[in-house]
């Protein structure tokens, strides 16, 4: 990638950080004086949202700006910057109702909080509270979500069409979700199915949405007028399908070091990923019930991870998932060079792109 580019880009991260450390210095001030025992939940929330994360979303929503022809104000990034707080609940939860160890290759929220219970030798059941404190600081990180944009200082104007993408971007993640818990309980793989719940799960609250959101800050008549919203659909969609797909390789095949997982961790949960779906179609009938003996299984060890991953790789599941990947990128890059979108931001999007879809972790 061109070393202004990512200059540009590791900017933007340094942007939207500071942003979220001053917004959550000032919930801390709020939350401490309603108790003291709520330091815990400032100490873990602030310790995941600032220690990490690609910033992707506030990322994709900058880009959704300059493609309008503006160049984003410290007001903008804060606004774009709620996005993290939205992904925040959405992987809290998302690492509580998945029975995830680690995030970032440090304890899930409902395991940090799992051992704050029993550090303080509190009364009741440890795995309880860890569950109920996951999903409370899920929650309040939606609920802070909205509330760094509502305050973000946008225009009126800015806000209303912003909080109409917001309201979708949010409604589309939760059916995702519902989606892919739903999913497990079905009986056959489906590669259409698997590939919904990553449009819906992932792609359009990754990419697609936060797009959108910037545009119609940056011009509040483009939630209107939707030529260039739909010219950053046809980039976005694709991409954020390709996000997911290499997001589902990851969970298989990439390095704990790189990625805070554990090996092979979406084959102890038994994720009904499109990975696995294409696996199973393509896999003969001996592979096929070695698979489903194995998939969900937590105790799986490092040496049968091993054994399994042959397994898929062998079917050509691996290679048919990277020629879609390839070929979702190239659909959206060629949507990147619409002359809809303003020239400046053309080479950024391109970047995000590449950055989006070939990475390790």
């Amino acid at each position: 990638m061109d070393k202004e580019l990512t200059s540009s880009i590791d900017s933007v991260r340094s942007a939207v950080k500071e942003e979220l450390t001053h917004y959550l210095a000032e919930q801390r001030d709020y939350l401490t004086s309603i108790a003291s025992e709520l330091i815990p939940v400032c100490d873990a929330l602030e310790d995941y949202l600032l220690e990490g994360g690609k910033r992707l979303r506030p990322l994709f929503a900058y880009a959704g700006f300059m493609a309008a022809g503006a160049t984003p104000t410290r007001t903008d990034i804060r606004a774009m910057a709620s996005l993290e707080l939205l992904q925040a609940c959405a992987l809290i939860h998302d690492d509580l109702m998945d029975g995830s160890d680690t995030r970032r290759g440090k304890p899930a929220i409902h395991r940090h909080f799992e051992s704050l219970h029993r550090q303080g030798s509190m009364a009741g059941v440890p795995e309880q509270f860890g569950a109920a404190a996951a999903v409370l600081l899920g929650d309040l990180a939606l609920v802070w979500s909205d509330h760094m944009l509502h305050n973000a200082g946008l225009s009126h104007e800015s806000l209303l069409a912003a909080l109409l993408i917001h309201d979708e971007m949010r409604i589309e993640l939760m059916a995702g979700q519902y989606l892919d818990v739903r999913e497990a309980g079905e009986k056959e793989f489906s590669v259409a199915r698997s590939l919904r719940i990553a449009r819906y799960k992932s792609g359009k609250y990754t990419i697609e949405r936060p797009l959108h959101l910037g545009a119609v800050i940056a011009s509040p008549a483009q939630s209107e007028h939707g030529q260039l919203l739909n010219v950053l659909s046809a980039y976005g969609l694709p991409l954020g399908e390709a996000f997911q797909l290499r997001d589902d390789l990851l969970g298989i095949f990439g390095n704990p070091d790189v990625t805070g997982k554990p090996a092979g961790d979406d084959l102890r949960e038994g994720k009904r990923t499109v990975l696995m779906a294409m696996t199973l179609e393509k896999a003969s009938a001996p592979a096929r019930r070695e698979l489903q003996r194995d998939l969900g299984n937590p105790t799986l060890t490092v040496q049968r991870i091993e054994e399994l991953r042959t397994i898929i790789t062998e079917t050509g599941a691996v290679a048919e998932v990277e020629k879609l990947i390839d070929g979702l990128a190239t659909e959206s890059k060629i949507a990147a060079q619409s002359s809809a979108i303003a020239a400046d931001a053309q080479p950024f999007l391109l970047a995000l792109a590449d950055s989006a879809i070939r990475r390790s972790h």
